[in-house]
């Protein structure tokens, strides 16, 4: 959350003498998923409404107005942060979106979903995803696993539990960490054969967070 001072220092720290319309671009990210959501540019009124009511405002080109994004479809997006970048030109605005950011519906400007990634991690879910829906068993590892059902997948994430666990008595950080990966590859295998992925799981620990 922003202070008081915070406020001021970035109102006074921004550069909007470097463009002739006295402004500067504004990049949406999702706070939570980091999802660049749109750009948008600011005047110094409309960075100073934004601070001051924490709904992001923009300086629209086309209406030559101050403009809250959402004061019609009620999408708005509520301040979380600001950055201002190494040049004192942009911003970087941090928020929590209400409904789709995009006038088309779409969560994006983009559109793109604005659903939280964990880089490889979400890649390596995908392949799964694929793996599982061209069901070629003979090919496959994991077509061939869950061609077995689902006791047998989570069978197999048993047995990589067991297998960590006693790599982690021991002193071969490579055998642990070897294992680590089997018994994660396979926990992601268990999650889609029950109809689910990482994000649903770390929604929950979210909501223990809140608790």
């Amino acid at each position: 959350m922003l202070c008081r001072n915070d406020k001021k220092e970035i109102i006074m720290n921004v550069d909007f003498n470097k463009s002739p319309d006295g402004l500067v671009p504004a990049i949406i990210q999702d706070a939570t998923t980091s999802k660049v959501l749109m750009l948008g540019y600011m005047n110094a009124e409309a960075l100073k409404k934004t601070l001051e009511s924490k709904l992001v405002t923009f300086f629209s080109r086309s209406k030559q107005r101050l403009w809250t994004k959402g004061e019609e479809s009620g999408n708005v997006l509520n301040l979380v942060d600001i950055k201002l970048d190494c040049d004192s030109d942009s911003l970087l605005i941090k928020v929590n979106p209400k409904g789709p950011t995009c006038h088309k519906g779409t969560d994006t400007c983009w559109n793109e979903a604005n659903e939280q990634s964990f880089g490889f991690i979400s890649q390596l879910e995908n392949t799964i995803t694929s793996r599982i829906n061209e069901a070629n068993s003979e090919t496959s590892y994991v077509a061939s696993l869950f061609a077995k059902g689902i006791n047998k997948v989570a069978q197999k994430v048993g047995e990589e539990a067991v297998e960590v666990v006693i790599e982690a008595k021991d002193n071969n950080d490579d055998l642990f960490l070897e294992e680590s990966a089997d018994l994660l590859f396979h926990y992601l295998m268990l999650l889609q054969a029950k109809g689910f992925k990482l994000n649903d799981v770390v929604s929950v620990l979210e909501q223990r967070e809140k608790k």
